[in-house]
């Protein structure tokens, strides 16, 4: 008995010490940040936000005509609140409504960057429009804050990187390298007319970047538990996403005799099993990046467990959402409450993790609902994009920039959940971040898509600063 004792006591003294050992080797990741000349910024540029939001540049679907007098008439606004950039840069157009901008660089041996935005919004829900501050197409300016669709998504950026751009022209600035400005005009429909079509027409211009950056990633105000300092989320990859749709049909019937298998029972069975039933959370790139750069900033106990996901992977992963996700967004099926219809059918979203791909979500649903169910995709799929890297230049740049622009930010990659533009930029370019520093606390957060979509002024000129002391800093 004492021997089985000692052996236990052993094993626990060695799991302590590898515990210890790992949390206390897990060191901070956080460069230096280094001393900037930071701009003055005038409140002019409220009013040029403020005015980008008035144009109701729309996207309702994939298949939906853009508003040409919308997108045309903000083009005509950039034109005219941007006049040194009209006139320094080369302005194309992509599948009519979509912006590239080539700003030429002096060397021509530096690999060019590219900065992304989109020009597009959501729609807003009819029946939500009293429950806004002001008109969603307004831009109203209050004292503190500059409210609309696109505030948040967005045209905050796309406007901050056109003031920073005008800003560096009128003190005579020449970037070293080509800079590329794309905005394309579709990307809350996923970006299949724009962005895409601009990477293709770079990549046929063999356009090789070092790095492109877009939006998705932010700075997270009071969201990570156990870190009292902003943290600037810089996220190297997104999820896939990929819809299905299951049909069921079958002869149907009077609900005064149901059969044993209803149509609509099959669908519900179905959805309940693949909720039940979801793929594993797994420690893939770059989550691993995530748990090194956060967990050196925790707590010891918090740290203890980012240090040993051997251990504890599994609540922090299921805390990261590392996995694929499942959700059902839309029924259909039925024409009368005294008929079981013939049809029935359900749309299950999936934001598809690295490593899996539309494929394999497809077999997971086929293998988890019965037979007799039909699985087919539908709208808009795509995989997971790769993985960009944190050892390259680029990365540093960019990490180097956020902490000299927030010296209290804490930079940590990531992964988002959500999809973007830069999806079709890995070809053309070396590296792919999604980074602006929008600031995102509970309280604004579900201005995304949502009511009262609002930005504070301080942090728009934030947003400003930044995209100017990034392109300065390729000098």
């Amino acid at each position: 008995m004492k021997k089985i004792i000692y052996a236990l006591l052993a094993i626990l003294i060695v799991i302590a010490a590898i515990l210890l050992f790992n949390t206390f080797s897990l060191k901070s990741k956080q460069v230096s940040s280094i001393p900037i000349e930071k701009i003055t910024i005038p409140d002019s540029v409220f009013q040029n936000l403020s005015e980008a939001i008035k144009f109701e540049t729309i996207s309702f679907s994939e298949d939906a005509i853009p508003d040409s007098t919308a997108f045309n008439g903000f083009h005509q606004f950039l034109k005219k609140t941007y006049p040194l950039i009209h006139q320094n840069l080369n302005l194309e157009m992509i599948s009519e409504y979509s912006l590239l901008y080539t700003w030429k660089g002096t060397d021509a041996s530096k690999k060019p960057i590219i900065l992304m935005s989109h020009q597009d919004v959501v729609p807003v829900d009819e029946p939500t429009l009293n429950d806004w501050e002001a008109g969603p197409f307004e831009g109203k300016i209050t004292d503190t804050h500059i409210i609309g669709r696109g505030t948040m998504d967005d045209k905050n950026t796309l406007i901050a990187i056109m003031e920073s751009v005008e800003r560096l022209l009128s003190e005579s600035f020449n970037p070293q390298q080509t800079i590329y400005l794309a905005f394309g005009h579709d990307e809350e429909v996923g970006g299949g007319k724009g962005a895409s079509k601009i990477a293709d027409y770079l990549k046929a211009k063999g356009v090789n970047a070092a790095m492109t950056i877009d939006e998705g990633g932010f700075l997270a105000d009071g969201m990570i538990p156990g870190i009292d300092k902003q943290v600037a989320i810089v996220n190297l990859s997104e999820k896939g996403f990929a819809s299905f749709r299951l049909i069921v049909e079958t002869t149907g019937g009077h609900s005064s005799a149901p059969p044993r298998e209803n149509t609509i029972g099959m669908l519900a069975q179905a959805i309940v099993d693949l909720e039940n039933n979801q793929l594993p959370y797994k420690l893939v790139k770059p989550i691993d990046y995530q748990l090194e750069y956060m967990g050196a900033e925790l707590p010891f106990m918090k740290k203890l467990a980012f240090a040993n996901p051997w251990l504890f992977k599994k609540p922090i992963l299921e805390a990261l959402n590392a996995h694929t996700t499942t959700a059902p967004t839309i029924i259909d099926g039925g024409i009368k409450n005294n008929v079981i219809p013939t049809v029935a059918e359900a749309t299950i979203n999936f934001r598809i993790l690295p490593g899996e791909t539309i494929e394999s979500t497809k077999q997971h649903i086929i293998e988890t609902v019965s037979d007799k169910i039909k699985v087919e995709p539908v709208g808009f799929l795509t995989n997971p994009s790769p993985v960009s890297s944190i050892d390259s230049e680029a990365f540093k740049n960019l990490e180097r920039t956020i902490r000299s622009t927030f010296p209290d930010a804490v930079v940590v990659p990531g992964l988002v959940g959500g999809g973007t533009d830069a999806r079709y930029f890995y070809e053309i370019s070396d590296d792919v971040f999604r980074f602006y520093p929008l600031r995102i606390n509970p309280d604004n957060m579900t201005g995304f898509h949502g009511i009262d979509e609002k930005i504070t002024k301080e942090n728009y000129k934030e947003i400003i600063q930044f995209t100017y002391q990034l392109i300065k800093g390729y000098e």
